[in-house]
């Protein structure tokens, strides 16, 4: 599906565990503000790493990629709101907080990478 880009194949099956935990919160929990916020966050980044797939240029790129990350971090945040708010479990939340924080620490490498190679030029 993804030919073997596994940031974007990652960010994919990230939102597909967010969508999962959005109807599980919204049906257990009949909450839709705090669930539609983690919705849009989590599947945010995903969208974003795929725009940057045709970005324009470089920096286009360098920029969609940041966005996603800034959407990552906004993901733990709602996450952990979540988890202390007893909306999820401590193991459901380690679950896909684990995942959240693999996806911001291959990001920040992405970005990093790009930078370098923009200052090579």
């Amino acid at each position: 599906m993804f030919l073997g880009n596994v940031i974007e194949e990652k960010s994919f099956n990230f939102a597909v565990r967010v969508i999962k935990l959005y109807k599980h919160i919204s049906q257990r929990q009949n909450d839709y503000i705090l669930s539609k916020q983690i919705l849009r966050s989590g599947t945010s980044i995903g969208a974003n790493i795929s725009e940057a797939q045709q970005a324009q240029s470089k920096a286009d790129f360098i920029s969609k990629m940041s966005i996603a990350l800034k959407e990552t971090t906004e993901t733990k945040y709602w996450l952990k709101l979540l988890k202390e708010t007893d909306y999820i479990t401590e193991s459901e939340f380690n679950s896909i907080f684990g995942d959240c924080a693999e996806l911001e620490r291959i990001l920040v490498s992405i970005i990093k990478t790009s930078k370098k190679q923009i200052a090579c030029f």
